[in-house]
């Protein structure tokens, strides 16, 4: 690249593009970029931002169903667990049941019985 068309490049507006190919390019990426924002729906996400109400009341409830959840969700695991386990004991298992034993002792102990 020559000094003149350095300088050239420098006085250039960056408004302006060279060749009608730039422009088509130019067009190409903005047409490219509206798309993805149309995608995203960046437009129903700022409107979600600015309404501070809304905002915190989908949070809210949000957190009121995923703590509802994880609570159902304990509770059935506990019951299988402890069906489970009751299956077992009817199993009469010597290492269960020493087990077991073992822990009915040392709650006892504890208990004072």
């Amino acid at each position: 690249m020559t000094t003149s068309d350095q300088h050239d490049e420098k006085d250039k507006n960056p408004g302006e593009f060279s060749t009608s190919e730039d422009w088509l390019n130019f067009q190409k990426q903005i047409d490219s970029l509206a798309h993805v924002l149309e995608r995203i729906n960046l437009s129903e996400y700022i409107t979600y931002l600015n309404n501070p109400r809304r905002m915190l009341l989908l949070n809210f409830v949000n957190g009121l169903v995923r703590g509802l959840g994880i609570a159902l969700g304990a509770t059935i695991l506990a019951g299988i667990v402890l069906i489970f386990l009751k299956k077992l004991v009817f199993l009469n298992l010597p290492v269960i049941g020493g087990f077991i034993a073992e822990l009915v002792k040392i709650v006892n102990a504890h208990n004072g019985y």
